[in-house]
């Protein structure tokens, strides 16, 4: 992508959450992670010049930490890069948007992990796991997401004990439909009771290290990292310097390589370990995903308590920072060509016929703050609603486009229809919120013109 001499950036059409990034904080990444600028720690893990402590000593849930969990959760100061950063080479596109104030304990040591919430809606998930070729079928394919009628899409809606698709379903006789993961890594996660999970696949994004300052001790014990590659990326990060080390860790991150992707289009597969979390780590109870373009900034604990535990809440989201009208979205979805057009009309025209309406933020009975959401950060407790509505979102992105963003609020309206008498706490929190939580950066394809602002 191209800019003015002035350092205006120009949106992305494959940017999934375009935020108006201050150009100055894609300029620091890109000195940070360039041959001369970075900084490599032990494992290969890349981490900010900001960051004093060896993340070495603080990966993997086993390890202790020595980090006295009283800390300043604040937001780090972020540093600038010094020399010729004058006006013009740090101007924006958008004004830059400001984080708010945020209440956070100020240490996990007297935290206490709630029990089960009795207005929890209380049912039983199973999942399809295999499917058979239907008698007949000559051209009939396995697929990974299943084949799920209209009519079984219709009765999933249904929050109640159930058999669902949901993603992982194997061919006749068992056989792989994609998204393979070898024994060792499927045991690592079948241990996780919190997971923080991120993926970045197609080479799209760095390996970013949550801001180890702000991970208190009980965090680097008991909190899974798991950073979900495939082979392109983690041999481009090798080639980096950033190497796992004996155990499948870089850094605080332990590695999940995924093997035989079940989609052409990354940014499909993607949205399984993003939605998918519960499936992923079967045994974990809280999950927080972040997309590789962020930087986590905020203990993951801490996180739960505020967005979650406090209020009792069993899913937490952000609402996007400019949209809240689904008609927004798909005219900026088109706008951008961020997919086909036709397709997106034809999932539009479903979902209207299906009784999504425009959001009106003057209605006192409406259930979302917005219904357009900024989804690259997510917390949740693995209820049955929260997972129930994970699975009909995966399902919705698979059947149509992956633009999450256009079937959020149908999903979540439709559900809430569906099952008037059965309550859904979802916590859809201010746009500043997250912004305050994690640092968001571009993605490595645009790091190149980032570089050549450097030089001027």
């Amino acid at each position: 992508m191209g800019a003015t001499g002035t350092g205006v950036k120009e949106v992305d059409p494959d940017d999934e959450y375009d935020d108006g990034i201050d150009m100055q904080d894609d300029l620091e990444d890109a000195h940070l992670h360039s041959s001369d600028g970075g900084r490599k720690l032990g494992g290969g893990s890349h981490e900010s010049v900001e960051e004093k402590d060896d993340v070495t000593t603080e990966r993997r849930t086993e390890a202790g930490g020595g980090i006295a969990d009283n800390h300043d959760i604040t937001s780090p100061d972020k540093k600038k890069v010094s020399g010729t950063g004058d006006k013009k080479h740090v101007s924006k596109k958008k004004p830059k948007r400001s984080t708010c104030e945020m209440k956070f304990l100020n240490s996990t040591a007297q935290l206490v992990e709630p029990g089960r919430n009795e207005r929890f809606s209380s049912f039983n998930l199973k999942y399809v796991e295999v499917e058979e070729r239907p008698i007949g079928s000559e051209y009939w394919e396995p697929r990974f997401a299943g084949h799920q009628s209209l009519q079984e899409r219709e009765e999933s809606y249904k929050a109640h004990d159930q058999q669902l698709t949901c993603a992982f379903v194997k061919g006749p006789n068992g056989t792989s439909t994609g998204f393979d993961i070898s024994d060792d890594d499927r045991k690592y996660m079948s241990k996780c009771h919190i997971a923080v999970s991120s993926c970045i696949f197609g080479n799209s994004d760095r390996l970013r290290t949550p801001f180890s300052k702000t991970i208190t001790s009980l965090s680097k014990k008991t909190v899974c990292f798991a950073m979900f590659l495939d082979e392109v990326t983690l041999q481009t990060l090798e080639s980096e310097g950033q190497k796992m080390d004996g155990m499948g860790f870089i850094g605080i991150w332990k590695i999940i390589l995924i093997k035989n992707m079940p989609y052409n289009d990354m940014r499909r597969v993607g949205k399984i370990p993003k939605f998918l979390a519960h499936r992923l780590f079967p045994s974990s109870r809280f999950s927080i995903w972040l997309d590789s373009k962020l930087r986590l900034q905020t203990d993951p604990i801490l996180i739960l308590e505020y967005f979650l535990w406090r209020h009792g809440y069993e899913y937490a989201i952000s609402n996007h920072y400019d949209r809240h009208c689904v008609w927004e979205e798909v005219a900026q979805n088109k706008k951008l060509n961020k997919f086909n057009h036709t397709i997106i009309d034809q999932q539009f025209e479903f979902y209207q016929a299906d009784g999504l309406t425009r959001f009106n933020p003057s209605d006192p009975s409406r259930l979302l703050p917005s219904y357009v959401p900024e989804g690259s950060f997510i917390a949740r407790e693995h209820t049955p609603m929260s997972n129930l509505f994970s699975c009909l979102w995966y399902n919705e992105v698979d059947r149509f486009t992956p633009r999450d963003q256009l079937s959020f609020a149908y999903t979540y309206l439709k559900l809430r229809r569906t099952n008037p008498d059965r309550p859904f706490r979802l916590n859809m929190f201010k746009d500043c919120e997250r912004r305050s939580i994690a640092k968001l950066f571009h993605h490595r394809t645009e790091e190149r013109h980032n570089s050549a602002q450097l030089t001027r």
